[in-house]
């Protein structure tokens, strides 16, 4: 019996001493936040100590770039590790079309927590999905053991009567008929017609769900996300996990918790200073996740990587992107260009400021990787691991490829090419020298622009239809 014991002690042993190998992996997802706004990308209006805390401690990448200028499309190829164009999944599903049976994250694609799942991971998602609303796109039937969250593009951060926050709502008309801005007498709501649209219903048919069933969340969802990530660290800790924390913040609606917006009282606009309410807020839950990782003595088994998932609408929301042009829903730098950083204590020096080109399709395979996971065969990233810290003039990514219809982009080194939404032609800018793309360079650089469209163009080859129309609905297949 003896002998038993320590043989079963000496299998135990060697089992917790493998878990112990494998490190976690915490993704942070922002939506909608734009270059600018961090402090440690420049934003002087919203103190971000936590979120910055994660490039202090280990690589800020200032060339870091998502695969789609909205969010379905992007996150897409953030779970799959490919150019989400390979298998058609090329627009934004909004409204009743995240409904559609025939609309969500092909059921052939292998995700990340598949992956790692396979490699003796639990897995979570908590907060936004984004990747198909009908049962058979569910998350927990892509990988994911445990869910906490919404389906749907968005989710109005408290429920109705959204008390203890101030709310800013798009519509068309104001109550007087006229345009411009409304506020109610007690200034818990604001109407703005700048847009000329109405706020969207994020919360039709889309409720918050713990795994398939729903809860009555009080909660501002930032806060009742970071509760949640921060019970799955501790529930986990004893072995490898990965923890996908996909925030909704800072996306629409527009809703500031009230203790925040006393924070930023000095913000004269008020738009602005829900914006920073928000922002902060979502500042607070990073730096609890980030506490709790530390109490629980998790930091150096544990890869972190925090970015947005487009660049931000700064119409919609003031997000800026600043110092690059565009926003959200576009291929110049300001809708594709996004913070983005990564730490591992002990692993990955700190304080690195990294300004070679990457792109969120390096997570999967750098997540893998430090996992010991099997990696699928066709992935368009790479491991991120063996450069950082290594700045040999050797590029991480040699080019990147975008297609949103007739929008189209694509970079090579220094050079990229862009062609707008209803436009035939293409312009060259050297980023470089022009990083707010300002000077068109296309008729005196023809040779360089006509090698970058026959790069996009051999890539694009590789592509296919677009799985439904721009907008959604049907399950209509959109040619290219």
């Amino acid at each position: 019996m003896k002998k038993l014991l320590t043989v079963i002690a000496a299998i135990l042993s060697g089992s917790f001493a493998c878990a112990a190998d494998k490190p976690n992996v915490i993704f942070i997802v922002a939506d909608d936040l734009g270059y600018g706004e961090l402090n440690s990308y420049g934003g002087k209006d919203v103190p971000t100590p936590n979120i910055d805390s994660i490039a202090r401690n280990g690589v800020r990448f200032t060339n870091g770039y998502v695969t789609a200028p909205f969010c379905a499309a992007s996150r897409a190829a953030l779970i799959t590790g490919r150019y989400q164009t390979r298998f058609g999944f090329e627009y934004n599903p909004i409204g009743a079309a995240n409904a559609d049976p025939a609309i969500g994250l092909p059921l052939e694609e292998t995700t990340l927590p598949e992956v790692l799942r396979n490699a003796g991971y639990a897995t979570a998602l908590i907060g936004k999905w984004h990747l198909g609303g009908a049962a058979k796109f569910n998350p927990q039937r892509r990988g994911f053991d445990t869910f906490f969250g919404f389906l749907h593009e968005g989710h109005y951060f408290v429920p109705p009567p959204w008390n203890n926050h101030v709310t800013w709502l798009r519509r068309r008309t104001l109550p007087d008929g006229g345009m411009g801005r409304w506020a109610s007498p007690d200034g818990r709501v604001v109407w703005s017609t700048h847009l000329n649209n109405f706020e969207p219903d994020y919360d039709a048919d889309n409720p918050v769900l713990r795994n398939s069933q729903p809860v009555d969340e009080k909660l501002n969802l930032t806060d009742a996300f970071t509760r949640e990530a921060e019970d799955y660290i501790t529930r986990h800790k004893a072995q490898p996990f990965f923890l996908c924390l996909s925030y909704n913040a800072v996306h629409s609606p527009l809703q500031g918790p009230d203790a925040y917006m006393k924070r930023f009282a000095q913000i004269e606009d008020i738009q602005r200073r829900i914006f920073a309410s928000m922002l902060a807020n979502l500042d607070d839950g990073v730096g609890r996740v980030l506490a709790r990782v530390r109490r629980e003595n998790l930091e150096a088994r544990t890869l972190i990587v925090f970015l947005s998932d487009n660049g931000g609408p700064t119409r919609e929301l003031t997000s800026s992107n600043h110092p690059l042009r565009g926003e959200k829903g576009n291929l110049l730098e300001g809708g594709i260009r996004v913070p983005m950083m990564l730490q591992w204590k002990g692993r990955v020096p700190a304080g690195i400021e990294e300004n070679r080109m990457v792109s969120a399709l390096e997570l999967f395979p750098t997540a893998a990787v430090a996992a010991g996971a099997q990696l699928p065969p066709n992935l368009d990233g790479v491991d991120l691991m063996p450069h950082l810290g290594k700045p040999n003039g050797v590029p991480i990514r040699e080019q990147h490829y975008w297609r949103v219809g007739q929008q189209a982009a694509f970079r090579a080194g220094e050079w990229k090419i862009h062609r707008a939404r209803g436009a035939r032609t293409w312009q060259l800018y050297n980023l470089s020298t022009d990083i707010g793309e300002e000077r068109d360079l296309s008729a005196t650089e023809p040779a360089k622009l006509a090698e970058l469209q026959r790069a996009w163009q051999a890539l694009d080859g590789e592509m296919v239809e677009a799985l439904w129309a721009q907008g959604g609905g049907g399950g209509r297949r959109a040619k290219k």
